[in-house]
């Protein structure tokens, strides 16, 4: 149960021919680019405006979950996946306090 929950690993690169893995593999590197370009956006934004400190984390946020799916390009393991779970619980918190904040009459959530 150990192994399941923490160390199994579910998916490697390249597991056999096919284009199914090509795929998933070029999605999770696209799909990492373009959480890290969101990074830099929000760190940009940050540069430009230094309204709040809370951007860093939320641009820290984005560059690791897209650091993740670097790796998940490569390897998927249960703790890649409760890491990336962990990473995503802490984005939607970082969006809603900034939508609370800033937006405080937006529902969109």
């Amino acid at each position: 149960m150990i192994d399941l929950l923490w160390t199994h690993v579910w998916w490697r690169y390249p597991p056999r021919p096919g284009w199914e893995s090509r795929l998933y593999h070029g999605f999770n590197l696209a799909e990492g680019a373009v959480w890290c370009v969101f990074a830099v956006l929000v760190l940009a934004r940050w540069w430009r405006r230094r309204k709040s400190a809370g951007e860093i984390g939320y641009a820290t946020a984005f560059l690791t979950f897209g650091l993740t799916d670097f790796v998940e390009a490569w390897i998927s393991t249960s703790s890649l996946l409760w890491l990336k779970l962990l990473n995503l619980f802490v984005l939607f918190a970082l969006r809603h306090r900034a939508l609370s904040h800033w937006y405080p009459g937006r529902r969109l959530y």
